[in-house]
């Protein structure tokens, strides 16, 4: 994502993000990497995130309770349904200059055209780089190989899609964060396990890029 994972320097990440005083320590210091990065303007209010934090560790009890399945999934669905709550709770605005420049756009093509992504949708890019990077950072602490983004995570058309399908069904957030992260999304049910792709290519609903 062309900036640094903080989340891995952070001691049993695991843990420590199921704290508040952790967890938002850790965001505003990726909102900053993130606007240092490509210079958007993030305001952030605490209360909102302060809400998404205990929704989010709530849903975590639930689906702990209910749903067993192997530790790896369990980090990626984790995530996802962080991601969900984040787009749910909006605890962050861009209060970026119209017409500010990025300092990305004047790098290479790759940090270009994620820095296209992140204007495109400040907030969700903010949102999404955070949750991949807790997915990395836990499986590492596991012995895991870290998780990089697929290929879907550099495409505008598809983060396009991400946005619209969201915006209308914020769990839809989960199967968008499992495809960039090369797993199997399950759109029939999101808040459940991935268990592959259930639903037919020609009778999907959703707006996915071509």
């Amino acid at each position: 994502m062309m900036f640094q994972n903080t989340l891995a320097s952070l001691p049993d990440p695991r843990h420590r993000l199921r704290q508040w005083r952790w967890f938002r320590m850790a965001f505003r210091r990726h909102a900053s990497e993130v606007r240092d990065a490509f210079g958007i303007g993030y305001e952030i209010d605490d209360v909102s995130l302060a809400r998404v934090f205990f929704d989010w560790l709530e849903s975590l009890d639930e689906l702990r309770a209910h749903l067993p399945m192997d530790r790896s999934d369990l980090i990626v669905l984790a995530a996802g349904v962080l991601l969900r709550e984040l787009l749910r709770g909006a605890p962050v605005d861009d209060h970026s200059a119209p017409g500010q420049l990025s300092p990305a756009k004047q790098t290479d093509e790759k940090a270009s055209g994620m820095a296209d992504i992140a204007r495109f949708w400040p907030e969700g890019f903010l949102y999404t780089s955070f949750c991949i990077f807790g997915v990395s950072a836990v499986s590492q602490q596991d012995g895991d190989r870290p998780v990089e983004p697929g290929k879907f995570a550099e495409d505008l058309r598809f983060w396009w899609s991400f946005k619209e399908n969201a915006k209308e069904m914020p769990s839809l957030a989960i199967p968008f964060l499992h495809r960039m992260v090369d797993r199997e999304p399950n759109w029939i049910m999101p808040d459940a396990p991935a268990v592959g792709s259930l639903l037919h290519p020609g009778r999907s609903t959703l707006r996915l890029p071509a």
